[in-house]
C-alpha cells in the first residue's frame, strides 16, 4: 500500500504538511477591523483659520499623507471617519459643526487643530467665539499651537491610529447591546 501513495513533495523539497498551515491568518473581528480602519482613514476638514493652510500642506506629495491611507480629504461627512476642526468656532458655527459630525457614520474621530480649536485662541475671550470644539462634540486628539506645524498634525494622526489599532469598537458594542437587553429584561 505504501508503493501506491504518491510522495507529497514540493518542488523546492519540503513536504505539503509544512505549507498546510501557512496561509491562514487566526485573529479577531476586532483586529481585522480595526486595521481595516487604520489603514485607510478618510478625513473631512471644518477648516476656518490659518490652520487649514498647514493642513494643505500636511496633504501635499512632499509629506504624503497616503502613505498613513488618508488618499483624499473628503467633501462629504457621510464618507469621513475622522474630523479634522481647524480654526476659530463661533456660537453661530456650533450647530453646523455638530450637524456634520452627527452626519458621520460610526465609528468616528475628531481632531481638534490650531489654538483656536482646542481653547478658542487669541479669540477666547470674544463674545461669539467658543473656547474649544469639545463644548459641541468629543475630540480625540489635541493639537496645540498657533498654527501648529505640519509635523505636528502628522503626529496627532499617528497618535489616533495607535488608538484606533487598539480599539475594540465591535467588543464595545456588542458588550453595549447585551447590557442593554438586560437592562430591559430587569425592568
Amino acid at each position: 500500500m505504501e508503493t501506491l501513495i504518491p510522495d507529497k513533495k514540493i518542488h523546492d523539497g519540503k513536504k505539503a504538511e509544512e505549507y498546510e498551515f501557512e496561509n491562514i491568518i487566526l485573529t479577531s473581528v476586532d483586529k481585522v477591523l480595526s486595521w481595516a480602519r487604520y489603514s485607510s482613514m478618510w478625513p473631512f476638514t471644518f477648516s476656518t483659520a490659518c490652520c487649514a493652510i498647514e493642513m494643505m500642506a500636511a496633504a501635499g506629495s512632499h509629506n504624503d499623507l497616503s502613505r498613513f491611507g488618508m488618499e483624499v480629504f473628503r467633501a462629504t461627512p457621510r464618507q469621513a471617519d475622522l474630523m479634522i476642526v481647524a480654526g476659530t468656532i463661533t456660537y453661530k458655527m456650533a450647530p453646523r459643526v455638530r450637524r456634520l459630525y452627527d452626519q458621520m457614520p460610526e465609528p468616528k474621530y475628531v481632531i481638534a487643530m490650531g489654538a483656536c480649536a482646542t481653547s478658542g485662541g487669541p479669540f477666547h475671550m470674544s463674545y461669539g467665539v467658543m473656547n474649544g470644539v469639545d463644548k459641541i462634540i468629543p475630540v480625540d486628539i489635541y493639537i496645540p499651537g498657533c498654527p501648529p506645524k505640519l509635523e505636528a498634525l502628522i503626529d496627532g494622526i499617528l497618535k489616533l491610529r495607535e488608538r484606533i489599532k487598539e480599539d475594540k469598537h465591535l467588543t464595545r458594542k456588542v458588550n453595549e447591546v447585551i447590557k442593554s437587553v438586560k437592562n430591559m429584561r430587569s425592568k
